[in-house]
């Protein structure tokens, strides 16, 4: 005998999409928060997170932007360091067929990372 209320449910493969895009987010963040950046050194930061987080399964794309306007108004002695106020992501996780895009801009003063999408795609390539 089982009890709807307490058996479990398995996620749908949508659900794991959005979970496995929550893993590359909390990665990403939690991985390159507090990094030393300058005006100089962001372009290479910026590509230094995308192939570092490209590299987990799953993950079709990342593109990072370090915000220039910002990091140059937070920088007193040549350099800050990496928060999310200064970058924004997206990214895209595919699952099984289903496609996530996801972003981390920043909202009300924090770093907010959200669902955008979430699509079928076509497998047959």
């Amino acid at each position: 005998m089982t009890d709807s209320a307490t058996d479990p449910t398995p996620p749908t493969d949508a659900q794991t999409a959005c979970f496995e895009a929550g893993i590359k987010f909390g990665a990403l963040y939690h991985q390159f928060a507090g990094t030393p950046v300058s005006p100089a050194s962001a372009a290479s930061l910026e590509r230094a997170i995308e192939d570092a987080i490209e590299n987990q399964p799953h993950c079709e794309s990342v593109a990072v932007t370090v915000l220039a306007e910002e990091l140059d108004a937070a920088i007193e002695h040549g350099y800050t360091e990496l928060t999310g106020r200064f970058m924004e992501v997206e990214l895209a996780v595919e699952y099984e067929g289903n496609r996530v895009t996801a972003r981390i801009a920043m909202e009300d003063g924090y770093p907010r990372m959200r669902v955008g999408s979430v699509e079928r795609v076509n497998q047959a390539e």
